[in-house]
């Protein structure tokens, strides 16, 4: 008489949705921690920002798995930060269209960072402007917020895709 198994082996399309998942997990999670680190020392938020966080923007470069875990990170980050409800919707839509965006240019290595900085530094004043009510004028503030994504995205965003690109087949199956 034979006996059936309840267990099943997992078939190799759930195991790759699990894997999938985890990564863009972990990117999120990873996107939370810089933020945290970056708020600690004044750099997160106002109208000067440099989040080391956005230097992750870099990953759908290698991986479109980056893409939901860079906009969940990005928005836990704005909720956990204190950043104001339309902050946390706009601000997270910018690193969205950044990441989307870098996805698209994945041929050009070069380019890639360019989505995130253009993004953010055209939607993150109006931000600071309307929500916060910031002094000061959107020319301003797209200069002290591109010059930000420039150090995170453009500077660190770029040694981030080098250091990868030798281990990228292992990092992101």
């Amino acid at each position: 008489m034979k006996t059936q198994n309840s267990f099943k082996k997992p078939s190799v399309s759930k195991k790759l949705s699990a894997s999938l998942m985890a990564q863009a997990s972990m990117i999120a999670a990873l996107y939370v921690v810089l933020t945290l680190v970056a708020n600690a020392l004044g750099l997160a938020n106002y109208a000067i920002q440099v989040r080391f966080s956005e230097a992750l923007t870099i990953l759908p470069y290698f991986t479109p798995v980056a893409i939901p875990g860079l906009f969940i990170g990005c928005l836990l980050s704005n909720l956990l930060t204190g950043c104001l409800p339309l902050d946390i919707v706009f601000g997270s839509i910018a690193t969205l269209l950044g990441a989307l965006g870098t996805y698209a240019l994945r041929r050009y290595k070069w380019l890639a960072p360019l989505p995130p900085i253009l993004a953010n530094t055209i939607i993150v004043p109006f931000v600071l402007a309307y929500v916060y009510k910031f002094e000061g004028s959107l020319p301003y503030f797209a200069l002290t917020v591109g010059i930000g994504e420039i150090i995170s995205c453009g500077v660190l965003g770029m040694i981030l895709l080098f250091g990868l690109k030798k281990y990228a087949n292992i990092i992101f199956k």
